[in-house]
């Protein structure tokens, strides 16, 4: 297959233009779920590729409105690349989404394309899961507040963690998109200090006084305090070490999922992403 095969072409996709704001994709990543949108601008009749507006962004610049300050620098590709071909970039750029762009915006493949490709046997493969699974896992308490959570998960530089119970077995699931679901955006005021008369003037040598102060703008994202267990996915889906690679990627699919964290009995033992799956197609 080519990327021409499995992409959402452009007429299909959701994007925002410049000029924006943040509030312009804000709500696709919450109601949609999406991990980005990608950003044109219109001119002389084309639709002008210009970036991707990722959740991670969102996340780490709140004190940032502009589109064109968001934006992310992502690979681009061409309808007539093979998709075993993008799936490589993928994993070795960890790009979800990658435009697909020759002179103008014409759509966008992504990772779920790829899975969807796997589970309907379009892309084949015969491999089991034991070998793409990540054995390091991400995790936290459940009764660990959201916004201590949030900030393992940056650290981590993954997006989910496996939450673990009071036996330290796993008992749900947490990721970015739990916690776009429940970010809100505060607006307030930040003092910055008392102003003084220019150090020049005269007789600024007999003292210096204090004129007054300012207060700034400013804009932050607020989690609620509440422990994980109150946010996570306590129903979680699991796979084997001996799974194949397609039964997995339906899964995936079936349950609107990004990772399955793998069991050996009530044994947790790795965790598969969906970007994990794309590496049975090249390896």
């Amino acid at each position: 297959m080519n990327v021409a095969d499995a992409m959402t072409p452009r007429d299909d996709v959701v994007s925002v233009s410049l000029p924006g704001t943040r509030t312009d994709v804000l709500e696709y990543l919450q109601e949609k779920s999406f991990s980005s949108v990608p950003v044109v601008q219109h001119e002389d009749g084309k639709a002008e590729y210009r970036g991707l507006v990722t959740r991670e962004s969102l996340i780490e610049q709140p004190d940032e409105d502009q589109l064109v300050m968001l934006m992310a620098d992502v690979p681009t590709t061409t309808a007539e690349t093979s998709l075993q071909d993008v799936a490589k970039v993928m994993v070795e750029e960890d790009a979800r989404r990658i435009p697909v762009v020759d002179g103008e915006f014409e759509g966008i493949v992504t990772v779920t394309d790829v899975v969807n490709a796997i589970a309907t046997g379009d892309e084949a493969t015969d491999a089991e899961v034991g070998a793409y699974a990540t054995r390091n896992v991400n995790t936290t308490y459940e009764g660990v507040p959201l916004p201590v959570a949030e900030r393992e998960l940056n650290y981590a530089n993954v997006p989910y963690a496996v939450v673990l119970g009071d036996d330290g077995r796993m008992s749900g699931m947490l990721t970015e998109v739990d916690i776009i679901d429940v970010a809100r955006i505060v607006e307030g005021e930040e003092e910055t200090g008392n102003n003084f008369p220019d150090q020049d003037a005269d007789y600024s040598w007999e003292g210096i006084k204090a004129v007054g102060s300012r207060a700034l703008p400013t804009r932050d994202i607020e989690l609620p305090v509440g422990p994980v267990s109150e946010f996570m996915t306590d129903d979680v889906v699991t796979v084997s070490a001996r799974k194949p690679v397609e039964k997995a990627a339906q899964l995936l699919v079936t349950n609107d999922i990004e990772q399955i964290p793998m069991m050996t009995g009530n044994d947790l033992t790795g965790i598969v992403r969906d970007i994990d799956l794309l590496r049975a197609l090249y390896e």
